[in-house]
């Protein structure tokens, strides 16, 4: 067999305009231009782009404007392209169809699920690409559908390329991605293949994968912040004449730089969880960079999510693009079986089951006497309150305010 090579990418993006920023959407642009330079210098035989191409089904002008300009590069340089499409750039109803149809009538991509077979093919490859069907239980039950009307056909005698855009339920995999859901059964993927090209999953991965390799190109731009700190790029796959491979992995030098600032702040209040966000965005402020505060932990009693400076953390940095916090900070309540087992069963005694709740609340703030102290305080206000006796709550407000 003659050696040959390919380059392997996937999750472009093209279009997104992430946090609503135009800025982002040609970060992404610049990505893929990079990639294109980069291919052309490596002069591969082919690329094959598994899925999300673009980061919206209808993309805008501008971004296809942009996005053929690279298409028409790569093929004036003898660079056919192989895609199938994602869930992102999947057609939006069978009327319309996908973007990747047009692209592909002018020449510029050759769109794998479209042609008849869904394969192409030269002398010593064959690449065959199926859809994407966007959730694990249209995938298995339209892919079988998908096989009987393009059956793949791998020839033993060549290199066989399979594409795809999805996550496949293997344990190994979905661990590094808890976030992901998976679309399809390892069972539902043919033998007979050399290298399984996919996309979707936004970290590069490699995995022996039925007598042969499975692999994830990765994300070529940041799209989301659990990403952010995966090196950004694009696999550079060479065949020998016995049909062995080599990766090499394509380092992109253009994407942003991201700061993931991750923190648990679990006791503290909101207004010390602002200042010490604050700071650390301060510290991580550089010319252009994403910084994402993520706060995590559970707060204290007299605090909530809403109480969170969230202005004062953006401002702390006056270099970077945007600040972008992430709350995820757990307000602290009472268990939901703390409350059935309270007031399951009749209420003979209402007044002392009230108690009993709050007791349980205090108690994860106060000591013991304190909590049943401000248990009956609790208790004494709500009586009068339902009576309407505004003077003696405000009395018994001031007595318990000038005993603390």
């Amino acid at each position: 067999m003659k050696p040959f090579s390919f380059v392997h990418v996937a999750d472009l993006h093209l279009g997104y305009e992430q946090y609503n920023l135009a800025t982002r959407r040609e970060d992404f642009d610049r990505a893929f231009h990079e990639v294109v330079e980069k291919t052309v210098e490596l002069k591969p035989d082919f690329m094959v782009i598994a899925g999300d191409i673009f980061h919206h089904a209808r993309p805008s002008n501008a971004t296809l404007e942009k996005a053929i300009a690279n298409f028409t590069r790569l093929k004036e340089a003898g660079v056919s392209i192989l895609a199938v499409e994602g869930s992102h750039d999947a057609a939006p109803n069978v009327i319309t169809g996908t973007i990747l149809n047009p692209l592909d009538t002018a020449g510029l991509i050759y769109y794998l699920p479209r042609h008849e077979e869904a394969y192409w093919e030269n002398e010593t490859c064959y690449v065959y690409g199926i859809p994407n069907f966007r959730t694990r239980e249209r995938t298995e039950r339209q892919l079988p559908a998908f096989y009987e009307i393009k059956k793949p056909r791998p020839r033993p005698e060549v290199f066989n390329i399979y594409v795809f855009h999805m996550a496949i339920d293997i344990p190994e995999i979905m661990k590094g991605h808890p976030g992901a859901a998976a679309e399809a059964s390892p069972d539902y993927i043919p033998d007979g293949f050399n290298y399984y090209a996919g996309g979707h999953l936004h970290t590069p991965w490699q995995f022996p994968f039925k007598k042969a390799m499975l692999v994830y190109s990765g994300s070529t731009e940041t799209v989301s912040y659990e990403d952010a700190e995966t090196e950004k790029g694009f696999y550079h796959v060479e065949v020998t004449r016995t049909g062995d491979i080599e990766m090499n992995r394509i380092k992109l030098e253009t994407p942003r730089p991201f700061r993931i600032l991750e923190k648990d702040y679990t006791g503290l209040t909101s207004q010390k969880i602002a200042e010490l966000a604050a700071e650390m965005v301060s510290e991580a402020d550089e010319p252009g960079v994403v910084i994402v505060p993520v706060l995590r932990g559970t707060l204290p009693m007299e605090s909530t999510r809403r109480e969170i400076d969230l202005a004062k953390i953006r401002d702390a940095a006056e270099q970077a693009l945007i600040v972008r916090p992430l709350v995820m900070l757990r307000e602290v309540g009472i268990p939901e079986e703390t409350i059935r087992s309270i007031f399951e069963g009749e209420l003979k005694d209402l007044r002392s089951k009230s108690f009993e709740y709050f007791l349980q609340y205090f108690s994860q703030r106060y000591g013991a006497e304190e909590a049943q102290r401000n248990a009956h305080l609790a208790l004494d206000l709500i009586q009068l309150l339902v009576k309407g006796d505004e003077e003696r709550t405000r009395v018994l407000l001031e007595d318990a305010f000038n005993e603390d």
